[in-house]
């Protein structure tokens, strides 16, 4: 019953959007400070995460750390234009509502790997705000950019698979 509240009530689609512009401020703030300061650099956070992973009950589990530690810090570089422009441009998708399941989705996974690197801060509420959004679907976007662009990509690829059908027939 939530569910269907949430994926269809005109008064959900009022509440996600605060909670999408919310959360998309967030990202947006986050990704736009890195960018601007010319000095964000992932490799000490890597590495602290890195070192999170020892002990009884460690904050970083041994697999995410064989991740860091092999992939991550060599690449790191990689990492460094991949976040803080990953953050922005969730920030502007959620904020505009264009794409917004996709930037979303890119806004759960990235939550989890700063949690998964040993970093609670602001990650577990925005993740939960996050699912309802997921969840909510195109009511989530629905007053948004989305609302046209989405019936828009829908017509042209029905109208390519008609033109596919007619030419092979």
């Amino acid at each position: 019953m939530f569910v269907k509240f949430i994926r269809e009530n005109v008064y959900a689609s009022f509440m996600l959007t605060i909670l999408r512009i919310f959360i998309g401020w967030q990202w947006l703030n986050a990704g736009w400070s890195k960018i601007t300061s010319g000095k964000f650099d992932a490799s000490g956070f890597i590495t602290g995460a890195i070192g999170k992973v020892t002990g009884e009950h460690p904050a970083v589990q041994p697999w995410w750390a064989d991740f860091l530690g092999d992939f991550a810090l060599p690449n790191v570089g990689i990492f460094n234009i991949l976040v803080p422009w990953g953050e922005f441009l969730v920030g502007l998708g959620l904020i505009l509502g264009t794409f917004t399941s996709f930037a979303v989705l890119m806004g759960v996974l990235m939550n989890f790997s700063y949690m998964f690197s040993g970093a609670t801060s602001t990650n577990p509420q925005m993740v939960l705000i996050e699912i309802f959004i997921l969840v909510a679907g195109f009511n989530a976007a629905r007053i948004g950019l989305d609302h046209w662009i989405i019936p828009f990509l829908r017509k042209q690829i029905f109208r390519k698979k008609e033109q596919e059908v007619t030419m092979h027939s």
